[in-house]
């Protein structure tokens, strides 16, 4: 059978596709990605039974045309803007690609796995955020399935907006849907917009690493190879209409994250002659503390103080749980970006 998988050229999309070819090399991969600025062709090029579509998921008569010359049954729905800060200097793009984007994805399901009357099993997976469920306090108990939503970013709000459309289409028109809500992630392919990409790069070339406010805020880092296999165990185990929350269970501060990244990066450096080579103008190619580079600045408007993830319901239901440990995830990035650059 073939999947859709949108956005499968941008930081997850490109994870879960290269996961999910390892595991079924049977089974063909339709990405429809609309190659903006943190869709990268080159993610997937040349990855054997993959056809990239560059497309908008707008395009709701491209989106039916898909689903019906590929016969194609279950559809994985990455495809969305998702960088907070360009959320706040330009929330229309974000409303544009992650609610009506969404509606598009879901009215062209509709059209042809229900309305066309083939009775043909389907599934539409949705991805989200744990952001849609606002920020926690440092003795609150972590998100759960049943948080009340409440978000504070343009961001967020159009990623709440999104799994509420979802949810609709399968209470109002009986479309099977399932909805995960992640942590934050990291790994390779991330673009380098968001927080550990844009620390590695900036750390190798002796830049700053710009760090918001106190830098306490904390996040639950989700290291994203785990994130491909809980989207796997819902995709194939979830019950239909249901919610999960996927998370890495490693809450850290920002601080205490890019601490450990400039101790991992000292420590690569130091140990391969060739790296510190490669890399002059960071700190540690001379010996230094890449951690000197670390330097504050003012907050950005309304900045959740922390998230966390309670994945109980996965772990009962769908038999999820992390397995890569922060530390260990962390290196191996690192090792990625030290290779790619």
């Amino acid at each position: 059978m073939t999947l859709l998988v949108t956005g499968g050229a941008g930081f997850i999309g490109t994870n879960f596709v290269r996961h999910w070819r390892s595991e079924r090399p049977d089974e063909d991969i339709v990405v429809l990605d609309a190659l903006t600025y943190a869709g990268i062709r080159e993610n997937i090029e040349g990855l054997d039974g993959v056809d990239l579509v560059v497309g908008d998921i707008c395009d709701t008569a491209l989106i039916e045309k898909l689903l019906r010359d590929r016969a194609i049954n279950r559809l994985i729905h990455f495809a969305a803007e998702s960088h907070v800060d360009r959320s706040i200097s330009g929330p229309g793009a974000f409303v544009q690609t992650n609610i009506v984007g969404t509606q598009s994805l879901l009215d062209a399901a509709k059209t042809v796995w229900l309305d066309d009357g083939s009775g043909r099993p389907h599934r539409f997976h949705h991805v989200s955020t744990d952001e849609v469920y606002g920020t926690l306090s440092p003795d609150d108990p972590a998100f759960s399935e049943t948080t009340p939503y409440t978000p504070n970013s343009p961001y967020a709000a159009s990623k709440a907006a999104s799994d509420h459309l979802v949810r609709a289409w399968h209470r109002t028109y009986g479309l099977d849907v399932v909805t995960t809500n992640c942590s934050n992630n990291y790994g390779p392919y991330q673009f380098p917009e968001k927080l550990i990409p844009l620390c590695i790069g900036n750390a190798l070339t002796g830049k700053p690493l710009p760090i918001y406010g106190d830098g306490n805020q904390i996040r639950d880092w989700l290291y994203v190879e785990d994130h491909c296999r809980g989207i796997v165990a819902a995709l194939e185990q979830g019950e239909a209409g249901e919610t999960y929350n996927i998370g890495g269970g490693a809450e850290r501060t920002n601080i205490d994250l890019v601490n450990a990244l400039c101790a991992e990066i000292d420590s690569a450096l130091a140990a391969d002659e060739g790296l510190a080579a490669r890399f002059p103008d960071c700190p540690a190619a001379h010996g230094g503390d890449t951690s000197f580079l670390i330097e504050y600045v003012a907050d950005r408007p309304g900045h959740d103080r922390r998230y966390a993830i309670d994945d109980s319901k996965a772990r009962r239901s769908i038999g999820y749980a992390p397995e890569v440990a922060f530390a260990e995830g962390l290196e191996a990035t690192i090792a990625w970006y030290l290779g790619r650059r």
